[in-house]
């Protein structure tokens, strides 16, 4: 049978992912280019080796992992398209532009404090098991298999645990330690346009993982379990980070990071199991934020 391409029902603007993708329009124009870096430069050269290193460190697995997203993200793209959610098609198809942006973004804070050499994210068994295994497996699983549990799995691990607990982890603990000690403003304006973009993705994926879980509440319980068996992941991830120092550099430890990601974890899942019982129509109406988007 050939397949209709025009749709017949017009675009369902009043849809939350359609608003999703008019704010993409809208505040995922920003450009890593325009970005200020010169007192980063001069903050630079005062940090310690272990200040150093540990930005380094940390900013090469966010560089690492936004090119891990860009090159894995495209099955998850594929799979809603052939379903028919056009409004979400055009809402994933801003996702790759803006995580090129961010691999961008973080090379060009690299290059501004002189830091040419290759990077060497830590490649500890949890990074590995997490970039290397967990995240392409869940992706690369929707070429051959777009069962609503496949796509669940892809959108946990991507939109609930890669991006909202991991990225936003991150996020948090370098807007804390900029903030405590007046340092990398032009870090802190990427990292917030980068946090801005990421939290459109996360709302999304919220949004698609209740849409999968109204229609089949016993999907709740998959979600719950595999989030579970990501976040020893996350966990160890942040204690390999901190196990390189006797002091945590600029003054936020591993337990903040923890106690931020267990925090992110709660809130993401009890969203989620709000969605059993719901209808379709009271699912595409949502507020942006009720799936966390300001």
């Amino acid at each position: 049978m050939n397949r209709q391409y025009q749709s017949t029902t017009g675009l369902d603007t009043n849809s939350l992912p359609f608003r999703l993708y008019q704010k993409a329009k809208m505040f995922g124009q920003w450009d890593p280019l325009a970005i200020d870096f010169s007192k980063d430069k001069e903050d630079w050269k005062r940090f310690s080796a272990d200040e150093r290193h540990f930005i380094l460190l940390v900013l090469s697995q966010f560089q690492a992992g936004e090119e891990a997203v860009t090159v894995d993200l495209l099955p998850l793209v594929m799979a809603i398209a052939e379903q028919g959610h056009l409004e979400e098609e055009m809402y994933l198809t801003t996702f790759l532009f803006e995580e090129a942006k961010h691999v961008e973004f973080f090379r060009l804070f690299f290059d501004s404090v002189g830091h040419t050499e290759e990077l060497a994210p830590n490649t500890s068994e949890n990074y590995n098991r997490i970039f290397s295994i967990e995240l392409p497996t869940a992706m690369k699983r929707l070429r051959t298999d777009t069962s609503p549990e496949a796509i669940a799995n892809a959108s946990v691990t991507y939109n609930m645990f890669v991006e909202g607990v991991l990225a936003e982890t991150g996020y948090y603990g370098f807007q804390q330690s900029c903030a405590r000690n007046n340092i990398l403003p032009g870090l802190l304006a990427g990292l917030e346009h980068t946090k801005r973009d990421e939290s459109r993705h996360i709302g999304y994926g919220t949004f698609l993982l209740q849409r999968l879980i109204s229609q089949d509440g016993d999907l709740f319980d998959f979600v719950s379990q595999r989030m579970s068996e990501l976040m020893p992941l996350a966990m160890g991830l942040i204690e390999d980070n901190y196990a390189h120092y006797e002091t945590p550099p600029f003054g936020v430890d591993a337990d903040e990071f923890i106690n931020y990601a267990l925090k992110q974890l709660g809130v993401r899942l009890e969203v989620l199991e709000r969605a059993r019982g719901k209808t379709m129509s009271e699912l595409y109406r949502m507020k942006e934020s009720e799936v966390g988007i300001a």
